[in-house]
């Protein structure tokens, strides 16, 4: 079975990493390089969740 995580574009997972770190910076959370499981999974849920609503703003705003 193929990960679904893939993006399309390779290059653009430089761009996904300091997304996420700011994002888990805005949040209060410690992302470090590589690997992350010690976070709990509300730290995670944070992290993403603040991902998505940043996407949706940006996405609101590129509609006006």
């Amino acid at each position: 079975m193929a990960s679904s995580n893939n993006l399309v574009n390779p290059s653009a997972r430089e761009a996904m990493d300091r997304f996420k770190i700011e994002a888990a910076s805005e949040v209060g959370v410690n992302l470090k390089q590589g690997y992350n499981g010690d976070l709990t999974s509300k730290q995670a849920g944070s992290v993403g969740g603040q991902m998505v609503k940043k996407m949706i703003e940006a996405y609101e705003n590129g509609m006006k």
